[in-house]
């Protein structure tokens, strides 16, 4: 009797990471494992606190073009909650819309704003373990922005993401 294949999810953190890094490192993991038969998932948590580098004034001007151009009816729809805007970025890096693989793929990534309680104690469940890539553990680069300010400048309802602080 064949043996059912345990289904691994790794689980990563996106405090300080660059987002374009993380995103690339997460849609060749979940393409890999798509084209190798397996079920991997990827859960990415904090993602209100990944970073874009480059300068705070060119970066805020991009999102907001790239935010202005979708019309509420037709789209483009570009999101404008921290999760979402990593998860499209992933998406982005995907054949989403070419090869049912993408899609598969994409479907097995989750985002989350913060850390959901089942992740947050020094062990992680069954089944779960950390996704590390030597890419991404980097310094802070010279200039760079937060998420959680890019979607704020987006008009975001930060209440999700600053509960804590003031």
């Amino acid at each position: 009797m064949a043996e059912a294949a345990t289904i691994t999810t790794y689980v990563y953190d996106a405090t300080d990471v660059v987002m374009g890094r993380l995103a690339s490192v997460v849609a060749k993991q979940l393409l890999a494992a798509r084209r190798e038969g397996r079920d991997d998932r990827v859960i990415i948590i904090n993602s209100e606190r990944a970073i874009v580098s480059g300068k705070s004034e060119s970066v805020f001007a991009e999102y907001q073009t790239r935010y202005e151009l979708n019309h509420p009816r037709k789209g483009p729809f570009f999101p404008r909650m921290p999760d979402m805007i990593l998860k499209r970025t992933v998406r982005g890096m995907l054949p989403y819309q070419k090869k049912s693989t993408g899609r598969a793929a994409f479907r097995a990534l989750r985002v989350e704003i913060g850390c959901p309680f089942h992740l947050s104690g020094d062990e992680l469940p069954d089944g779960h373990q950390l996704g590390e890539s030597p890419s991404l553990v980097r310094g802070l680069p010279e200039r760079f922005v937060r998420l959680g300010d890019i979607s704020e400048s987006l008009g975001a309802p930060t209440h999700r993401w600053n509960r804590g602080e003031s």
